[in-house]
């Protein structure tokens, strides 16, 4: 168990220390649990998309597990109410008075299994949540305890008994991760592990609070970021609404997210107290993807014949607005 960390290369050794614990259970998707403990040490929520049965919920719980967090699971369904969410004040006969009774969504880390199939005005709970780290219930507002993340899933072929997050929803995410399926090898590693372990999952925590909130200062007061590649930042956020086949562009929010992103994966991948600009461009897909609104018109129907869901257009897009920003 790691309980405190005062360096940049220490951080850069937890992060691989979650990632040694998550991978025993998990295969197939490092690049995914990279962008996870990015956000975990950045402040920032994570939405994992993709098709049934590539294992978004287990890799969240697994890695959930991995810290010395509390953790709570909320399942969407299209009768989840707020309060269910949220919690509410609840009449205690003995001292007649109502008492508030928190939901789930008081935890450090929460999983917010397939948060499409809760209805608008549930998702709404999360709106003050996600951006304030407060939960308000009857004019009531209670902080939440740091750390403090959601992890969400979603999946984008079902449509039935399904809400579309709104953009303002959205941009609450630092990033969108996308699992569709994972590659050949590591579909053969999972079957030879469920064929010689079964199920039997047994994650050891390896890092604990006090750990986790010194990791966010570190990398929020020591990582340095130069005017130029803020400035390449800001150049291809904006990039992103010039584009003739873009509705809705990258936001300011975007912006900071990015920014944010691209320390993380600067301490996390190569132990850097600086951001250069191949850092912005490695987390840019990931934080920008889910921002933009484009034209139907621009997706090809090769991209849904090939499960693509007009993913490689946003890539397109986002190609295009990385090469106006270098200039």
């Amino acid at each position: 168990m790691i309980d405190e960390v005062q360096t940049i290369s220490e951080i850069k050794q937890l992060a691989d220390t979650i990632d040694n614990e998550v991978s025993k259970y998990v295969v197939g998707w490092e690049d995914v649990l990279q962008s996870l403990t990015v956000g975990l040490m950045t402040g920032g929520h994570v939405l994992l998309e993709g098709v049934p049965g590539t294992a978004k919920t287990y890799l969240a719980k697994i890695f959930s597990d991995s810290l010395s967090l509390s953790f709570k699971r909320i399942q969407s369904t299209p009768d989840l109410m707020p309060a269910d969410i949220t919690g509410s004040h609840i009449f205690n006969p003995k001292s007649q008075e109502f008492e508030f009774r928190p939901g789930p969504i008081f935890a450090n880390v929460v999983l917010m299994d397939e948060i499409n199939r809760a209805p608008p005005k549930t998702q709404s709970a999360l709106l003050e949540v996600m951006q304030e780290r407060q939960v308000t219930v009857d004019g009531r507002t209670s902080k939440l305890d740091e750390p403090f993340m959601i992890i969400a899933t979603k999946n984008p072929i079902e449509f039935a008994g399904t809400y579309p997050l709104p953009p303002a929803q959205l941009d609450r995410f630092m990033s969108r991760l996308i699992m569709n399926y994972p590659r050949q090898d590591a579909w053969v590693e999972v079957l030879r592990r469920k064929n010689e372990k079964g199920e039997a999952v047994s994650v050891e925590p390896v890092v604990n609070t006090s750990a986790l909130l010194s990791c966010r200062k570190i990398i929020s007061d020591q990582v340095k970021v130069s005017d130029d590649v803020i400035d390449y930042i800001v150049d291809l956020t904006a990039g992103t609404r010039k584009i003739q086949n873009i509705i809705l562009g990258a936001s300011p929010t975007a912006s900071v997210s990015l920014l944010n992103a691209a320390r993380g994966y600067a301490v996390v991948s190569s132990g850097r107290d600086y951001v250069v600009k191949d850092d912005v461009q490695a987390v840019a897909f990931d934080v920008l993807n889910h921002r933009l609104l484009i034209k139907e018109a621009g997706i090809s129907d090769t991209d849904d014949e090939q499960g693509d869901f007009g993913l490689g257009k946003i890539k397109d897009i986002l190609t295009q607005s990385i090469g106006s920003g270098k200039k």
